[in-house]
């Protein structure tokens, strides 16, 4: 992806020089591990997630001095996030509305959230309560190494414009719906839910990647697909408990992710990612 040299934005939060090793008292590392093999990539509402993880015990906070290679990523990420803001800044302004640009943590270990705390385990996720996606970068060294995408820059771009597009489910009100839907169903029934979301926002992930087309280089989308394949239902529930448990998807199966990442990508159109509609449900 063509980046270097780009403007910097204003809604990019680095906290990753002020880390502190915590430790989960409730819960631990049990639902650390859950979340990080059925939540990958969670978006829409976080707070049922987190609310998980009920305290957390941290030692002092330590300040150190970003590393080189620690910068360079922080630019590139504030290149991807002034992308995101400057074509969903044109996408509403087309259909009359004003965006409003989400803010983005870039944090070490654990991190402290209106959705509540959060450790690096849970993977990068959209909290609607504060408009903010936060990541641990360490997560794709995770992706890679362990669910076998093949990373580079646009995996990470993918992921950053997936919980973009949380963000914007959030501020047309599909969020909201689905949370009132999903109330009374089944765990079965809410999750079918759960899965439109899911892709939806890999969908908008597609619309912004259509638009950025200037910025895009050879491989980068197959890079994007990598991680959507990578983080399917499926794979994650083989690779993690080598069974799948279809009633227990969340995000969708790789295939799916991968299709509607295409089709966003192909479109341009917000109008054809009525995921809802495709699976069969209303909202």
């Amino acid at each position: 992806m063509k980046w270097q040299g780009r403007r910097q934005s204003s809604n990019v939060e680095d906290r990753r020089g002020s880390s502190s090793k915590s430790k989960l008292i409730v819960g631990g590392g049990v639902i650390g591990l859950i979340i990080l093999a059925i939540q990958l990539f969670s978006g829409g509402d976080t707070t049922e997630i987190l609310n998980q993880i009920e305290s957390q015990s941290s030692a002092p906070t330590e300040q150190r001095e970003l590393t080189a290679e620690e910068k360079e990523s922080g630019k590139f990420i504030n290149a991807v996030v002034v992308d995101t803001e400057d074509i969903w800044n044109k996408i509403f302004a087309d259909m009359g509305s004003d965006y409003s640009e989400p803010g983005v943590v870039l944090f070490t270990d654990a991190v402290q959230t209106a959705c509540g705390g959060a450790s690096a385990a849970t993977g990068p996720f959209y909290c609607p309560s504060d408009q903010k996606v936060y990541m641990d970068l360490a997560f794709f060294d995770e992706l890679k190494n362990r669910f076998g995408a093949k990373g580079g820059d646009f995996a990470i771009a993918y992921v950053i414009a997936h919980e973009v597009g949380h963000h914007v489910q959030t501020l047309v009100g599909t969020s909201r719906q689905v949370r009132q839907l999903q109330q009374g169903k089944s765990q079965a029934e809410a999750n079918e839910l759960s899965v439109a979301m899911e892709l939806q926002a890999d969908f908008y992930a597609g619309v912004w990647a259509h638009y950025d087309k200037k910025y895009i280089e050879e491989g980068d989308i197959e890079e994007a697909l990598s991680a959507a394949n990578a983080v399917g239902d499926d794979a994650i529930q083989k690779k993690t408990q080598g069974r799948i448990v279809p009633d227990a998807f969340t995000h969708g199966t790789s295939k799916q992710r991968m299709d509607w990442f295409k089709k966003g990508y192909k479109t341009g159109d917000m109008n054809q990612g009525n995921t809802f509609e495709a699976l069969g449900l209303t909202r």
